[in-house]
């Protein structure tokens, strides 16, 4: 009874075999496409566009465009004739339409020498089919002008509005500070001293108005203002290096600047061992604080110079002054008036608390 059943058992291995290669095989299926050259969706889908356009692959830019010129002619929808035994290229002659929007892709097709390069690798390299794909998809799809140019122009612009913004604010600050009198007192007193004054009240025939001698004046105590204060921060003279195109063109350069100062640096101060100096001294206790550059230098010679006298560069000196100016805040802050009135209402109502009126 036990042979009879060998060759069931046999026959049962063999099935689940094929049970197992089933799923590749269908798989491999799928993924197989046809070797043939011409595909639809794909230039000229399944007719060759050297045979719409009538032209063999050897031809010239100047025969495939004479070519279409004839067939554009020909197939015009507002200028084509039926006639009969008329045969488009590949079309009947009721589709002119179709026929010319066909030889059209033809000629896009092959005017172009990238584009008419992946044509001929596809009619040469029918299997290809996936990278006939991507090659088509990705020059129909990229842009048509360079990227380069766009970011060029784009970064000069940015730069072109923050320059004419940064003069703006600095014409502000100076504009405010000739209205404050400590500063406006002393540009007409060096006005004065230098001429100035007298020369804006000229008299005879060319005397000026009221209102002349008044602009003249307000821009002779500007121009002092400028010539002799050195504003700092956000307000101060705009600088063609601050530019964002100049910061991009310099990159390289502060790149390599930072990697040599920070090999000195270590070199010096981890290897060697040597004292800071007040430059590097400032650096840390900037870096300390966690202030930009210009915020640092907008402020007073005063300040850095207590900085300095209380050794803040040390952590632990620095520890102390900032718990210091902590504990002075919260003094200042208990003295005002409006943050004791925040405390109260942030005690009684607070910022979630709902409340309703009885009318």
């Amino acid at each position: 009874m036990a042979a009879p059943l060998a060759p069931r058992r046999g026959a049962g291995a063999a099935g689940r075999r094929w049970l197992v290669l089933l799923p590749p095989l269908l798989l491999v299926l799928m993924l197989v496409r046809p070797a043939g050259a011409l595909v639809e969706g794909l230039y000229c889908g399944t007719r060759d566009c050297y045979e719409v356009l009538g032209v063999s692959r050897t031809a010239g830019k100047a025969e495939i465009a004479r070519a279409y010129r004839q067939l554009a002619r020909r197939y015009h929808p507002d200028r084509y004739r039926p006639e009969p035994g008329d045969e488009g290229p590949g079309l009947t002659p009721q589709s002119a339409e179709e026929a010319f929007l066909l030889v059209a892709t033809a000629y896009e097709t092959l005017k172009d020498e990238e584009t008419r390069k992946d044509y001929d690798y596809m009619l040469d390299h029918p299997e290809e089919y996936y990278s006939h794909y991507y090659h088509y998809y990705s020059r129909r799809l990229a842009p048509k002008v360079d990227v380069r140019v766009v970011l060029l122009v784009s970064v000069c612009a940015i730069s072109v509005f923050q320059f004419f913004s940064w003069w703006n604010s600095y014409d502000k600050a100076i504009s405010y500070l000739a209205t404050v009198p400590k500063y406006r007192i002393q540009a007409m007193e060096i006005a004065k001293q230098q001429g100035l004054l007298g020369k804006a009240k000229e008299k005879g025939r060319n005397k000026k108005s009221k209102e002349e001698i008044r602009d003249k004046e307000e821009s002779i105590i500007k121009n002092i203002i400028k010539s002799k204060i050195d504003i700092k921060g956000g307000y101060q003279k705009p600088q063609i290096w601050d530019l964002l195109l100049f910061q991009i063109l310099l990159a390289p350069f502060h790149l390599c600047s930072y990697i040599v100062w920070y090999c000195r640096w270590i070199y010096n101060f981890n290897i060697k061992g040597k004292e800071y100096g007040e430059e590097e001294r400032l650096y840390i206790i900037r870096k300390s604080m966690k202030m930009s550059k210009s915020q640092f230098d907008s402020l007073e010679d005063h300040q850095k110079e207590t900085f300095l006298k209380r050794e803040l560069w040390i952590k632990e000196n620095y520890e102390v002054y900032k718990q210091e100016q902590e504990e002075e805040l919260k003094k200042k802050l208990a003295n005002d008036p409006r943050w004791k009135r925040y405390r109260r209402w942030m005690k009684n109502e607070g910022p979630g608390r709902l409340t309703f009126v009885d009318d």
